[in-house]
This record gives structure tokens, sequence and C-alpha cells, in this order.
């Protein structure tokens, strides 16, 4: 039985990102705690916790990349086995939150599956949910249970000071995403530009014109997904047309689908600088992605929340602080 400043605590690993959650649990000086996960002929999902989480503070841990449903139906189950078993609180630990772009209704006829997913996760028996860089904010409105939105920035932040870049300019990929590439400028006092794009269907985007002075300055693409890369790499390339020197991406979640991890490194991207809040496998690898490891900023996080204390401290990059 593992306790934390006198809090029975357990920490569990589903199948998405064992890795990632080997780095929490060591950061936080504790094992994993053991669960078998089984497939059944038909797809069917079973799991067996093979230890005792009565009385506990349980954190799972199951990032809900690709394969999305099959990820968060093993989560369904897992919050299900430990209700039933007992446990005093559930506490998901989900660093990419699957389906967080189907966050409003764009047509007349479409779901908000942001909020099914919250829905789910709540009437199965999560009684607190964790991710980083939710796509919307408001995806917190959707839960009536408490969710906090950690940030990745200052582990990202604390990468690129160190290669000491001057004439910098961030840049917003799209003008969703300007106060986010505008609290990420703050710390390098640098200006912001922003790609004016237009998507003809998804997954398919053209620019239009960059607002902002780029030219003889080292860019910074912030954004929180990267998913087919092709936005990414149409912004560099204007980028790189309009005299900006290196291109850097900065994002949290590389879901790099298909080929996008190739379109990257055949692009005029300098260097995609990302996390490993979804696993990628060795052939999505190559030398213009750099992954940073969130497990310190997680780990601090969960330890803060068995003590009581305030996690907002952890999303502000400070040069002296070993998180960064």
């Amino acid at each position: 039985m593992a306790e934390i400043h006198g809090t029975k605590v357990k920490v569990f690993s589903l199948s998405s990102n064992p890795e990632l959650a080997e780095e929490i649990a060591d950061y936080m000086g504790i094992k994993l705690s053991e669960c078998s996960i089984e497939k059944f002929a038909d797809g069917e999902v079973g799991i067996n916790i093979t230890e005792t989480v009565r009385g506990h503070h349980v954190f799972v841990i199951q990032t809900t990349s690709n394969p999305v449903n099959e990820h968060y139906m093993e989560l369904l189950i897992m919050i299900d086995a430990l209700k039933r078993a007992s446990a005093r609180s559930i506490n998901v630990i989900m660093p990419y939150y699957g389906y967080s772009r189907q966050d409003r209704k764009a047509l007349s006829r479409q779901p908000i599956s942001a909020k099914l997913v919250a829905d789910l996760l709540t009437v199965a028996g999560a009684t607190r949910v964790i991710s980083l860089d939710l796509h919307a904010a408001q995806i917190q409105g959707f839960y009536d249970i408490p969710i906090d939105n950690f940030e990745a920035a200052p582990i990202i932040v604390s990468y690129l000071k160190d290669k000491k870049l001057d004439d910098i300019v961030v840049v917003s990929p799209d003008h969703g995403g300007t106060t986010r590439a505008r609290k990420f400028a703050i710390n390098f006092d640098a200006p912001i530009a922003i790609i004016d794009k237009r998507r003809p269907r998804p997954n398919v985007a053209q620019v239009m014109n960059i607002i902002g002075d780029v030219n003889g300055k080292n860019a910074i693409i912030v954004d929180d997904i990267v998913d087919t890369a092709g936005s990414i790499c149409a912004a560099a390339k204007a980028l790189k047309e309009n005299g900006a020197k290196d291109i850097y991406v900065a994002c949290t979640h590389p879901v790099l689908s298909k080929d996008a991890a190739n379109k990257v490194l055949e692009s005029e991207i300098t260097e995609l600088i990302t996390t490993n809040t979804i696993k990628l496998p060795e052939e999505k690898k190559n030398k213009k992605i750099t992954q940073l490891s969130v497990a310190k900023i997680i780990g601090q996080g969960i330890l803060n929340i068995i003590d009581d204390k305030a996690i907002s401290t952890l999303f502000t990059y400070d040069p002296n602080n070993k998180l960064n």
C-alpha cells in the first residue's frame, strides 16, 4: 500500500501510454499499481484489478489518442471497476482529450461529442479529470465534477529559451489561436503574427495572408494539436516566402495522423517541439521532431492535489523551477 503524506494513493496505467505513466509514478516516488487488461475474441475489453483499492485515492492514466474509441472504452470500464471496488476517489489523468475538437455545433445537425465524453466519464464514476491544453477552454464547463486543465507551455518555453534565439516572432496558425500565441509570446517579449487561412474542407488549409511582420525573424508557430500537419506545413512555407529565418513549431499533442511525420520532415519547418502526451511509434519519429516529457508537471500536480495545494503556479515559466 502506497501512502503519500498520510493519504492512501494508487496510480494505474491503462494501455495508451505506459511509458508516461511510469515516469509520473517515478516522479511521485511510488510504483504503478497492477491491473490486467484483456481483449476478448469479439473485441470486448475486460479489466481485472489485482489489488485492493478500497478507501484509496486512485489516479488512472490514459491518454485518449488513436485508437480513440478503444482507449475510451478501456477508461470507462476501469472507472466502473474502481467505483464497484469502493475507491475513495477516481481521478482520471487524460493528457490528451480525444474528441476535444468537437466542442460545438458547426452545422445544424452535428453532435457536441466533447460534452458527450464528459457525461460518459461522470456517469461512469470519475470524481475528477485532469487534462493538458484542452483544445477549447469551454470544455471545462461541460463537467459537474472538478476538471483541471494543465499547461505544457512552461516546458516548451524552457526548451526554446535554451536555444537563445533572437529576433523572435510568435505565430498563431489561425485567428482562433491568437490568445494562445499572445500568452506564449509574453515569455519572450516578442511580437505575434497571425496566419489568415481558410479550410475548404476538414484537414485541408489554404493560407490567404500573414498578418504581422515576419521578415528576418525566427518564427515560432504555437498550436495545441498537430494532426495531419497540413496547416503547419502550409504556414511554414508561407512564412519562408515572407522572409522568415528558422521556423519552429511548438505544440502539446502530436496526433500526427497518417503521413504527417513525413510531411514535417520534408517541410520548411526547422523543428517540431512537442510533448509525450501521446506515445509516438518509431515510424513517426524523425530528426525534426523533439518530444519533451510532461511527467514532472503531471506528477507534481497530482501531489499538489493530494496535499490540497494550488496547482496554478505550475503553469508559469520560471527559470529556477526544476519542473521547467
